[in-house]
This record gives structure tokens, C-alpha cells and sequence, in this order.
């Protein structure tokens, strides 16, 4: 059955409509790249006006490459507020993926134009005003799933250009996650400079 997505946008700005609302101004925040074994994490933060809602904002992980690009440059036509930031492969060995990521998602915020952030599951971040944590934020918060796509479009197009230089492990089509073909290539090849080594030592003798 083809998908209402103008009820879907309903759905999912239900949470954003309450808060504006009240007239406050709040960033959804959230991050693509927690899992791969190499790569960066790359951390987003939006603030979103009420007007225009954009259709087919959703979960990034529910829309297509073709509609996340198109959607990446709408929401950064759009948005009050809009910063992607990067966590590399080196940070996330030195303090862990989580500390990394929160790293990262502050970092974005810092010059956020208001004191509320919405986050996609995760809490205490180092910011200057409220930090509420939402469970599956990506799937039922307009404002952080629109900072979710812009955090898998900005990793995806790197992943693509390291594919470029390591074509071998097939980043373009895993995007650095442990499928089969890359773990068999990082048997066979070894580490490249982007691995996590905190995630590759069971992998590699």
C-alpha cells in the first residue's frame, strides 16, 4: 500500500507542533555512523521553523538515498539553524563511540539560537539550556529526524568518496558497516587509516 505522507507529516510534527505552540525555539539533534567499524560519526543539529513543514521528512533510515539528497538541501534552505558535525575514527578510539558522539552532537549545538534540544536516545549533553533525550526521536520527531538526514547524507557522501581510495572494501555500498564483503576485506587487506581499531580487534588477528 503506497504510503499517506501527508498524514506521516502530521504524525510526526505532532511533537514539534506543541512545542512551537508555546513559542519556543528548540533544535532537534541526532547522529548517523554509530555502528560501522570504520569512518567517522557524523552528528547533526537543526532548528526548524513551523512554516514550511517539508513532506517526506521522516527516519532517515525510511527514505530513500534519491529523496535524502533532495531532502538535505531543503532542510538546509529551510532551517533557522543547521550544523553537521564529525567525530573521527581516532576520537571515538580514544574516549569510546558514545563519549565521541556526544562530543560531536554538543559541538553542533553550540550555536544553536535556543535553550531546548531534542535528542535521538541520548541525554546529558554538554549544552547550554534543557536536553531531552527521545527514545526512536528519528521516527517521531520532525526536527530530529530532519537532523537525521542531514547526519546520514553527510556521512554517506564521505563514505562514498573513501570508497574511492579504498574500492577494495566496498564503502560505497556498506558505508562502512561489517557486512560480509568488508569483513572478508579487512581479513584479507588488513586496517585502513579510518578503521576503528576499538572495533576490529576480534576481526583481525
Amino acid at each position: 500500500m503506497k504510503k499517506d505522507w501527508n498524514a506521516r507529516l502530521t504524525e510526526i510534527s505532532e511533537t514539534d507542533r506543541a512545542i512551537w505552540a508555546t513559542g519556543k525555539v528548540f533544535a532537534g539533534i541526532d547522529e548517523a555512523g554509530r555502528g560501522p567499524l570504520c569512518g567517522p560519526v557524523a552528528a547533526a543539529c537543526v532548528v526548524m521553523p513551523p512554516e514550511p513543514l517539508l513532506l517526506y521528512v521522516d527516519d532517515s533510515k525510511k527514505v530513500t538515498e534519491k529523496r535524502r539528497e533532495a531532502l538535505y538541501d531543503q532542510i538546509l534552505e529551510t532551517a533557522i539553524y543547521a550544523r553537521v558535525i564529525l567525530a573521527s575514527p581516532e576520537e571515538i578510539d580514544r574516549v569510546n563511540i558514545l563519549n565521541a558522539t556526544r562530543n560531536a552532537m554538543a559541538m553542533a549545538a553550540q550555536d544553536a539560537p535556543c535553550d531546548l534540544f531534542l535528542v535521538d536516545a541520548i541525554d546529558k549533553l554538554n549544552v547550554k539550556g534543557e536536553v531531552r533525550g527521545m527514545i526512536k526521536g528519528d521516527a517521531n520527531c520532525y526536527s530530529i529526524a530532519a537532523a537525521s538526514i542531514l547526519a546520514k547524507v553527510t556521512r554517506d557522501r564521505i563514505m562514498r568518496e573513501l570508497d574511492r581510495e579504498y574500492p577494495e572494501f566496498g564503502f560505497a555500498r556498506n558505508k562502512g558497516y561489517g557486512t560480509a564483503e568488508h569483513i572478508a576485506a579487512l581479513k584479507k587487506y588488513g586496517p585502513t587509516p579510518i578503521h576503528r581499531r576499538s572495533f576490529i580487534g576480534h576481526f583481525i588477528p
